[in-house]
């Protein structure tokens, strides 16, 4: 862990023994009463924090004090088609931890149905995902997760134009079959970003007509055909260099 994080309602409590945080803490750092760690509370302000006592228990009680704004996210929304649970879970870390702002995840006509029943958006897997890579990255904003139906609901409710009215984001369909141009030499732009993944299979041609009618602009990576958390980190890197998007 590189930042403690807590939620606000855990402010003032005693963190059990086999909390991580207090794992972390006492048999990783190894801190000892009175030493001060990195912490922040999610959602909120970065800071100090101090271990006040640590009980016979081996619970440890904690003060913090937070004052310094978080890192900035991104002005970047990544869309996705609903993947594998274990896929799943490593492509929020690894959003979180980049820096995306808005990770959507839809069904698309070639995925395989059964990835939408997955636990981890209702058991709290997927939160704790987030956590996990805004604690890499010294964050404490997480990103805005949402669920659609299907890839036509997403289209139809359209909501980047809900949280983003100062400019007009690109928006950019990444296909490596049947690709229009080329993300490598997309025009430098300081603008927000709309990105979506398919699935494994590609995007159907229904599909591609539905992003030609919504303005997306079809893009390919290259010739491979890459694994889906591998296709969001490479999109959000190209972001990162090309769009500028911070």
């Amino acid at each position: 862990m590189n930042i403690i994080l807590f939620e606000e309602h855990e402010l003032g409590h005693i963190l059990p023994r086999k909390d991580e945080r207090t794992v972390h803490l006492l048999k990783v750092l190894h801190k000892k009463a009175g030493d001060t760690f990195d912490t922040g509370i999610i959602g909120g302000m970065r800071g100090t924090g101090w271990i006040n006592k640590i009980n016979l228990d081996g619970s440890i009680m904690v003060t913090v004090q937070c004052n310094e704004p978080s890192v900035p996210r991104m002005r970047l929304r990544m869309a996705v088609s609903f993947v594998r649970q274990i896929q799943m879970r490593r492509l929020l870390k690894d959003l979180s931890n980049i820096g995306v702002s808005y990770i959507d995840f839809f069904g698309t006509d070639t995925m395989e149905k059964s990835y939408r029943d997955t636990k981890l958006l209702t058991d709290g897997g997927a939160y704790k995902a987030l956590v996990e890579g805004a604690v890499q990255a010294r964050d404490t904003q997480l990103p805005v997760l949402s669920v659609y139906e299907s890839l036509d609901v997403w289209l139809n409710e359209c909501p980047w134009e809900k949280t983003d009215n100062k400019r007009i984001p690109l928006l950019l369909a990444m296909d490596n079959i049947r690709a229009e141009g080329s993300f490598f030499y997309l025009t430098p732009a300081n603008r927000p970003a709309v990105i979506t993944i398919g699935p494994e299979r590609g995007w159907s041609d229904r599909e591609r007509s539905l992003f030609e009618k919504a303005g997306f602009l079809r893009l390919s990576m290259g010739e491979r055909a890459l694994r889906s958390e591998t296709a969001c980190v490479a999109a959000c890197a190209l972001a990162m260099e090309k769009i500028c998007v911070i």
